[in-house]
């Protein structure tokens, strides 16, 4: 259920939806590119997928979202089974997909008017999130007169405005440099914690990883499945430098050790 909206940009409740994936395959055709995976993502939980190019996060997404239908296997959200698109969810991908003839505001907007909300209200809380995005100033300004990372803030205040209880990333900051990421990292983290929407989070970023995760979950090479699962005990919120916790290259290390493992780098 969609929460009130709030100017103050936070939502009067903080209810995120569980993800329920139930030995999930994707076949294209005579290609085997996912599963079986099973997982289950506890509501308002952050959760980062990561595995080499190709081994089929972005079809996890997009099956989750109702984008893209399994070969096999369940989907459920809050329990119920998916039979079609989500609606309540908000989506970024690593290219903004931004509307180059509408301004910044006019395209976190155009969610009001697809959706049909309040547009006094919607409005009120796309500029709160503009403030807490580090927009201000940006509103009237079209695509082209943003930075890569500004583009970016955009999207990620398009894909909340309208308070969704599950949000996917699909290398989000993949385009960005390393000082834009870190910032963004920094404010996405406050964003979820205000609002404990539940976020399912696809990256090549070990970084971004464990900076941002409950849970990172690592997958093989194609066909993928989750080879494991390590819980992200940090306390949040995390600092820009995420080498200020000692516990963060024990985690980083057994990462990069299942890389290694499954021949994606060789450090010898």
């Amino acid at each position: 259920m969609q929460n009130p909206i709030s100017s103050d940009a936070t939502p009067a409740t903080k209810v995120g939806s569980s993800i329920t994936f139930d030995k999930i395959e994707k076949h294209f055709d005579d290609f085997h590119a996912l599963g079986p995976i099973s997982i289950d993502v506890k509501p308002g939980e952050f959760v980062s997928i990561i595995g080499p190019s190709g081994c089929g996060k972005s079809t996890c997404m997009l099956i989750a979202a109702g984008l893209l239908q399994q070969t096999s296997g369940s989907l459920k959200i809050d329990g119920k089974e998916l039979d079609g698109p989500q609606t309540d969810i908000g989506i970024v991908f690593q290219d903004h997909l931004l509307l180059e003839f509408r301004k910044a505001m006019s395209n976190v907007m155009l969610q009001q008017q697809i959706r049909h909300l309040p547009k006094q209200e919607t409005l009120e809380y796309a500029q709160a999130l503009f403030g807490q995005l580090g927009l201000k100033g940006a509103e009237n300004r079209y695509p082209n007169q943003l930075s890569g990372g500004m583009r970016q803030r955009v999207a990620i205040a398009r894909a909340l405005v309208h308070q969704p209880s599950v949000l996917f990333m699909d290398e989000p900051f993949g385009a960005l440099d390393a000082i834009t990421r870190t910032q963004i990292r920094h404010d996405l983290e406050k964003l979820w914690l205000d609002r404990g929407m539940t976020v399912l989070f696809i990256t090549h970023s070990v970084d971004e990883a464990i900076g941002l995760s409950d849970r990172v979950l690592v997958m093989s090479k194609t066909p993928g499945q989750i080879i494991e699962e390590i819980p992200i005990d940090l306390p949040r919120p995390r600092p820009f430098h995420l080498g200020d916790y000692p516990d963060f290259a024990q985690y980083a290390h057994r990462i990069y050790a299942i890389f290694e493992k499954l021949g994606i780098y060789n450090f010898k």
